[in-house]
């Protein structure tokens, strides 16, 4: 190849940016090299030129061999150089010594060459040297003090991050789009809502807010910190909605306890024409997995291609997991067994939710396929193993599996692990077992391990305990009415009603209210919401009038009402009238009469149920020759034929 020629493939290198590499062969590729080394390097315009060129090309190699020619290197021939360095298999042995040759520049403190270096030693993980190069800028650009935010939050340390921005606000760095996302996104992270706000403001008074990325990490910094009705208010804001910003607001909405705010964003959705990415597709199932609302995630799923679930693990894991928590157990094992991508966390989904539907020993040989499949165990599948333990009171394989985990796989356990153990001793009625393994724990325990023994204190009528057990529940969490709800019921299953007068008026004096009871039920693609004695509804003479009957079936055939769940010392026939009325009694009855006969009746609950209604749904069961799901704050219970898959343990 003739000078002439190569010269020409230089100039169009420089012209277009396109690698001579993609269109040459590689003995003409070589002699361009060669042609490029040859040039007059003496010209710093042309230098830089060649460098941006040969480095945007993909030459790494040939980029920092040209700079190494170069007699005199610039601030501006540098960066370049430094880029190229840090694309190369092992970047930091080229970008200490560009570093080093940088130090005899005239002007060594450059931000342009300070900042390259600064991103390439995060690349490397090298914090520290990041930090180092930093420092050296006498006036850091807002650049730079981006470059700095970004490097600890790609490190995993996103509250240093947020304390390196306060310095760059307090320094007068005033923010461009980019780093506006940048100390935002690290700001909703840690849920750090005062700073954040902070910046927001900056933002606006910058005119940056409108700019969709912004706008979309400061929505996501309100829904991480559970401010949704500011989150929405930016939402409404936003002039160019992308379906990143669709998405953030539809899962917020999910995971903040609005579920019916996360449907109706998602269909409005599709009345826009946007269509969801997989993203607002799993924060809608996952609406629909609060609610038990199999129907609605049905539809859901009817917008998508079945390829595209079978595909993608986020869709896939999402879709197991509404179909088992909402009764569907037996479509969650179609779409596992389908999927042609199965991650870990796939696997456990399908585990976790056979532990809690009562189908322990299909979820104890698929952890057998899991492990000859290759996978390795890990901490959420021996919580999906320990959750099946729990629900049907196998108390010596949960601890053999609790052993296990720590001396043949040495996984820790953590905090939830304990909690399961916990609640599966007290469930057992091991109740000092369970507090010893608490007065153990190498963490303090938290409400949820606290709880599980209140619990079953409260299944094993051991008040004393109890009584210790509150005390530490009132001082992690003194306006949970939960916790002296259920140690005014002990209370009361023992006839201590004075302990529990007592206790109601401590928690008026102290202005804790009980968390009402309430239960619904999908019927077309709409939830019908029911509380205790509730007669809002439209059909509630009706509901009520089935009840009636439904109690007359019952006592028929030997039904007593368990009026000792009742907290209130009343007398026995106002206890019948106060059980009649529970929430999820009438949530049945409105199904009994909106559904076709034979149809499965699935209801969800906020609260666990008692075992009054327990009761009187199994029996109402087989008087009506149903198959009842009902979901609690607890587990599943599915009623057929006068029994519960949970043989009565719970």
């Amino acid at each position: 190849m003739s000078v002439t020629a190569a010269d020409e493939a230089i100039r169009r290198v420089l012209l277009t940016g396109v690698s001579p590499s993609s269109h040459l062969p590689p003995l003409t590729v070589k002699l361009i090299h060669g042609r490029l080394l040859r040039l007059d390097l003496l010209h710093t315009d042309l230098s830089q030129l060649l460098l941006r060129a040969v480095s945007s090309c993909g030459l790494h190699l040939h980029a920092l061999r040209l700079h190494s020619l170069l007699p005199n290197p610039s601030h501006l021939t540098f960066p370049f150089a430094i880029k190229a360095a840090s694309r190369l298999p092992d970047p930091l042995t080229a970008g200490v010594q560009l570093h080093a040759r940088s130090l005899k520049l005239p002007s060594h403190a450059n931000p342009h060459v300070l900042t390259s270096l600064l991103n390439l030693y995060a690349k490397c993980g090298r914090l520290l040297d990041s930090q180092k190069a930093f420092d050296e800028m006498p006036h850091p650009s807002t650049v730079s003090w981006t470059a700095l935010i970004t490097a600890y939050m790609d490190a995993g340390r996103a509250q240093e991050a947020v304390g390196v921005a306060r310095r760059a606000f307090a320094s007068g760095m005033r923010p461009d789009s980019f780093t506006a996302v940048r100390v935002l996104t690290a700001c909703a992270r840690v849920a750090d809502l005062v700073n954040g706000e902070a910046v927001w403001r900056v933002a606006e008074q910058e005119g940056i807010a409108g700019n969709v990325f912004v706008a979309t990490a400061a929505l996501d910094l309100y829904v991480k910190c559970g401010e949704m009705d500011k989150a929405r208010e930016v939402f409404d804001k936003m002039k160019n909605k992308d379906v990143v910003a669709w998405a953030a607001m539809v899962g917020g909405y999910a995971s903040n306890g609005h579920p019916q705010e996360a449907l109706e964003l998602f269909f409005a959705m599709q009345v826009e024409g946007m269509r969801p990415d997989c993203y607002t597709v799993a924060g809608a199932l996952s609406a629909c997995t609060r609610l038990g609302a199999l129907d609605l995630g049905r539809r859901v799923v009817g917008m998508l291609h079945w390829d595209e679930v079978l595909d993608n693990l986020v869709l896939g894991t999402a879709l197991i997991d509404m179909y088992a928590k909402c009764g569907g157990t037996g479509e969650a094992w179609m779409v596992f067994q389908q999927m042609r991508k199965r991650d870990i966390i796939v696997w456990n989904a399908m585990i976790l939710g056979l532990g809690m539907t009562g189908h322990e020993k299909i979820a104890f040989a698929l952890v057998g396929q899991m492990k000859k499949s290759g996978m390795t165990l890990n901490d959420n599948t021996f919580m999906g193993l320990l959750c099946s333990c729990t629900h049907s009171g196998l108390v010596k394989d949960g601890q053999r599996y609790f052993r296990n985990m720590s001396q043949l796989y040495r996984i820790s356990p953590k905090i939830e692990h304990y909690g399961c153990m916990v609640d599966l001793l007290s469930r057992a009625g091991l109740l000092e077992e369970a507090h010893q393994l608490i007065e153990d724990m190498p963490m303090e325990a938290n409400a949820v391990v606290w709880g599980a023994l209140l619990g079953g204190c409260k299944i094993h009528r051991n008040a004393d305990l109890a009584e210790h057990v509150l005390k530490q529940l009132i001082q992690l969490e003194p306006w949970n009415s939960g916790n002296y709800v259920m140690l005014s019921n002990i209370y009361s299953n023992s006839g201590r009603w004075e302990d529990a007068a007592k206790l109601r008026l401590e928690m008026k004096a102290k202005g804790v209210e009980k968390v009402p009871a309430s239960s619904w039920v999908e019927l077309d693609g709409k939830v019908h919401e029911f509380h205790v004695g509730d007669k809002s509804h439209p059909l509630s003479d009706q509901i009520y009038a089935k009840l009636d009957q439904l109690g007359m079936e019952m006592k028929a055939i030997g039904y007593k009402p368990t009026t000792e769940v009742v907290m209130f010392d009343i007398e026995n026939e106002e206890k019948e009238h106060t059980l009649v009325h529970h929430s999820e009694k009438i949530a049945i009855a409105f199904s009994l009469l909106t559904t076709e006969p034979g149809e499965t009746i699935r209801v969800t609950k906020n609260l666990r149920v008692c075992s009054d209604c327990h009761t009187a749904i199994k029996l109402i069961s087989r008087i009506t020759c149903r198959e009842i799901i009902v979901r609690d704050n607890n587990r599943f219970h599915c009623f057929r034929d006068g029994y519960c898959s949970c043989n009565d343990y719970w």
